[in-house]
């Protein structure tokens, strides 16, 4: 470790703190509403944990680990859920000219949920998800999918969807709680009626779950992982807990004349997620004694 990986870290910090003082620029396209990590995002080959509040670009890569989940907010006013070990590209994302709202977004792997605000589904959009091997193209919907190791699962909760598959003919889903099974290898299994405990344990696998450390765009609270004296040992747990995806910062501080560095999770919106994620947190990656300020 080095002085120019220490500097790097600080800079992360105070650009962060900057953007917060910044003037209100143009809503993002697509923005990372809620965390619960950890999660990581991959953009021109650098991978980073995922923090509460990361706008998202075209050609962005997330990816979450065991028992996280994400909450993406988008420009039309929709939204995109992601349960574990998922993996998401957005491959366009933009508000065009003609103010239509254009999203090509693929999930390789993993479950999903997308849905559109009942105010937001007049405005005009080109959305379109690919569930690893089938495309839907939708026209103001709620809907389910996950693209599993065998086989790619499409839930339709209300809406309408239109399934394209390579090789097989084009499927309208109009009714809701149907859905659709499109077993890797072989011909796609009729739409059918979902069942309705079947459906609730598929939403569960999406749903940010309370009371597990879950960071929110603009939270207040934090957890201060680690503090120390010495440049080297920040490091070494700024580093570490980063690598495991949770997205630390370090805080430098002068305490009775001595300086402090702080490594802090901020953006948590209460004490009692705050608290959750210090648990989680306490004995693993370099992390000891994790307190919850405010």
């Amino acid at each position: 470790m080095t002085r120019f990986t220490l500097s790097a870290a600080l800079a992360l910090a105070a650009s962060t703190a900057l953007a917060q003082d910044a003037p209100k620029r143009p809503a993002a396209q697509a923005v990372i509403e809620a965390v619960q990590m950890p999660a990581w995002i991959e953009r021109r080959r650098v991978r980073a944990p995922l923090a509460a509040g990361t706008e998202l670009q075209a050609n962005d890569k997330v990816v979450t680990g065991a028992n996280a989940r994400l909450l993406v907010k988008l420009a039309d006013g929709s939204s995109m859920k992601l349960g574990e070990r998922a993996q998401l590209t957005i491959a366009d994302v933009q508000t065009r000219r003609d103010n239509v709202f254009v999203a090509t977004l693929r999930v390789l792997e993993g479950a999903f949920r997308f849905t559109t605000d009942v105010a937001a589904r007049a405005r005009r959009r080109e959305v379109s998800i690919t569930v690893a091997t089938v495309t839907a193209g939708i026209r103001g919907t709620d809907f389910w999918g996950k693209a599993a190791s065998d086989r790619d699962v499409v839930c339709l909760i209300e809406g309408r969807i239109e399934l394209a598959r390579a090789g097989d003919p084009v499927v309208e889903m109009a009714d809701p709680l149907t859905f659709f099974v499109a077993p890797r290898g072989q011909p796609p299994l009729p739409v059918q009626p979902v069942n309705p405990d079947q459906l609730k344990q598929w939403a569960a696998e999406t749903e940010v779950e309370a009371g597990r450390g879950v960071a929110r765009r603009g939270g207040s609270w934090q957890v201060v992982l680690a503090s120390s004296e010495s440049q080297i040992e920040a490091l070494r747990v700024y580093e570490r807990v980063r690598e495991a995806g949770y997205a630390a910062g370090i805080q430098p501080l002068l305490v009775q004349g001595k300086r402090i560095y702080d490594i802090r999770i901020t953006s948590l919106p209460s004490k009692a997620e705050a608290q959750a994620l210090a648990d989680a947190l306490a004995g693993k990656h370099g992390v000891a004694s994790p307190r919850v300020i405010q």
